[in-house]
């Protein structure tokens, strides 16, 4: 079942939870496991403190950004809140105040819909609106800082998967330095392409879209005002959240490779393009640094655990990133996963055993692929050009802006302010 490298090395101690992967899911998972008293090794596969940029920086090559951007919905900037890393993020990050759509079936006319907003959920009593947008590399710089501080917390960097052996007693973790690491339950948030879900054994479903999403932070020339917004054109959505000082992360969907031959564009060129198309969605737009462009697919994980594994965030499933739930169900699966651990050492019982494991599955499964199916449904009916369906787009953009009590379960549902939510979340 399980990957093994040479030349193995004695093992050390035994931990409650071995984690792979360091980025934000990683991090917080381990950040929360560590605020509940249980002991967690992470590794993460960043070169370490002073060792230079890696590969990129050997070759002579400037060291790749990371200028994704996050929507933190008001249930997992609580989490963060309460895991010590929101008031390091707190001048950097914008508000999120509302949403507006738009059908662009034919061309830019009338008004956006609101489909919720500040009115429909008032902030909580510590004043946390809807959410916040972040930016990726001052969110990771947080984390870090937060884990570098936890006692509880032993940190191999870097620090690569090669595989593991599971027992009655606990896992046995092989990194690829041939070093063995013992813990009760290994946590995959290793991403997408997760190795520790490939050496579990379990595989994956789900489709190529046939599209790419062009990505990148702009200035507007209007102010936003806190709203994210987005209208669904015929080839997918164009989308645009707010970031701070009146600049906003657009994404573009557009036909698979579409996307890929405008990065590689002139700037100038680039922007002619956004605002010959959006201009009068969006305001005139001029690109605020580096882009990217990537092949649309979704990915779900067909289990969640498996013998002392469990999966975390884009290990578990990579949906389609329209509403920006991607990491938010990552987080909902760190608070989740953090209960269940707490509660079972608690218990005297093992965090890496076939109950604990039961109940994280059953806890994660259902709504991660309902959210995930339910945003794919929402790309198809409004990602087209059906004559059938225009009616029907309209009459559902119409009911989430006219009904109260719809407008108050997209609200909670979007913004991880409903029942049954992990306690590090509510």
């Amino acid at each position: 079942m399980s990957q093994t490298a040479p030349h193995r090395r004695p093992a050390g101690p035994l931990h409650d939870l071995a984690i792979v992967g360091a980025g934000p899911a990683g991090a917080t998972l381990a950040l929360a496991a560590a605020r509940y008293g249980v002991s967690v090794l992470l590794v993460d596969g960043r070169p370490g403190p002073g060792s230079g940029l890696g590969a990129e920086a050997k070759a002579g090559a400037p060291a790749r950004r990371d200028t994704r951007n996050f929507a933190i919905v008001r249930g997992s900037w609580r989490m963060l809140e309460r895991l010590g890393v929101a008031e390091a993020l707190k001048a950097r990050a914008e508000p999120l105040l509302g949403l507006e759509a738009q059908d662009g079936s034919g061309h830019l006319t009338g008004d956006p819909v609101a489909l919720f907003g500040t009115d429909d959920l008032k902030p909580d009593a510590a004043g946390i609106p809807l959410g916040y947008m972040v930016e990726a590399e001052p969110l990771q710089a947080a984390l870090d800082a937060a884990v570098a501080a936890a006692p509880r917390i032993e940190t191999i960097r870097p620090g690569r998967f090669a595989g593991y052996r599971a027992g009655r007693g606990g896992a046995e973790l092989v990194l690829e330095d041939g070093s063995v690491h013992r813990a009760r339950l290994v946590a995959g948030c290793d991403g997408v392409n997760s190795p520790v879900r490939a050496a579990a054994g379990i595989g994956t479903e789900g489709r190529d879209y046939g599209k790419s999403v062009f990505a990148a932070n702009v200035r507007l020339s209007r102010p936003h005002r806190g709203i994210a917004r987005q209208v669904f054109t015929p080839e997918g959505p164009f989308a645009t959240l707010p970031l701070a000082g009146d600049r906003a992360n657009l994404a573009w969907y557009m036909k698979g490779g579409a996307a890929e031959a405008l990065a590689a564009r002139p700037v100038a060129d680039m922007e002619a393009e956004l605002n010959g198309r959006f201009a009068g969605f969006a305001g005139e737009m001029a690109i605020d640094g580096p882009v990217l462009a990537y092949p649309l697919k979704l990915v779900i994980a067909r289990d969640m655990v498996a013998e002392r594994v469990a999966l975390v965030g884009d290990a578990a499933r990579r949906i389609n990133p329209l509403a920006g739930q991607g990491l938010n169900l990552g987080f909902k699966d760190v608070a989740a996963l953090a209960d269940v651990i707490s509660e079972t050492v608690r218990a005297g019982l093992d965090p890496g055993g076939a109950v604990a494991l039961e109940r994280y599955r059953r806890w994660r499964r259902f709504d991660a692929t309902a959210t995930a199916l339910g945003i794919d449904a929402i790309d198809r009916v409004f990602s087209n050009d059906n004559t059938l369906l225009k009616g029907a787009r309209s009459l559902a953009l119409m009911a989430a802006e006219r009904f109260g009590p719809v407008r108050g379960v997209l609200t909670r549902q979007a913004s991880a302010d409903q029942a049954g939510l992990p306690a590090l979340m509510r």
